[in-house]
């Protein structure tokens, strides 16, 4: 079947397609998922090599299981960012006690015309890193993936493990965290013009 035609699949009718062997579906699935787990990755660790480590053996995995893939029993891209997750903080875990380099960090590029919103912004991004990084990893990585990724609460429990209210719990003791943490430099931040 050609790409196009692909590309309209769902998630799971495209893993089984793969499994069935469809290379073509392969294709379709990694240009849907591959730019978010990369973004989950990368968000985690800061890293961009380490991030595309991440999500390239995220999707080997996927590869591996498709197969075995039981329909209906989770959604394909929450399975994913659960593996991308986990890898991460294993990969956390491995080098706890080292600081990231926030230097190293692209910043997104910002639509802003002038020097000083632009010089803003990467205080403010670089503040948030480091205010990210100062959590415990659960608090982190349930405020990156509800509040950077966007990811609804039940799928982030579904790719921690836990429940929504533990979802809940987490996220809520991160943006107090947060907060706690950015509040001092607000001024510095350029928080209160706005």
């Amino acid at each position: 079947m050609p790409y196009d035609a692909m590309s309209d699949q769902n998630d799971e009718a495209l893993l089984a397609a793969y499994a069935a062997g469809e290379p073509a579906a392969a294709r379709a699935l990694t240009l849907r998922l591959a730019p978010k787990a990369f973004s989950v990755a990368m968000r985690m660790l800061k890293d961009r090599a380490e991030a595309e480590d991440v999500a390239q053996e995220a999707l080997l995995r996927l590869w591996r299981a498709a197969p075995g893939w039981r329909t209906g029993e989770a959604q394909v891209s929450t399975w994913l960012y659960r593996v991308v997750s986990n890898l991460c903080i294993d990969r956390m875990r491995r080098r706890r006690g080292g600081f990231a380099d926030l230097e190293s960090v692209a910043e997104p590029e910002d639509p802003a015309p002038s020097a000083a919103s632009a010089l803003q912004d990467t205080a403010r991004g670089q503040a948030l890193e480091a205010a990210l990084d100062a959590l415990p990893e659960r608090q982190k990585q349930a405020v990156v993936l509800r509040h950077l990724e966007g990811l609804s609460n039940p799928e982030i429990a579904e790719i921690m493990d836990i429940g929504v209210r533990a979802v809940e719990s987490l996220t809520a003791r991160g943006r107090k965290a947060l907060e706690g943490l950015l509040a001092p430099r607000r001024d510095e931040l350029g928080y209160d013009d706005d």
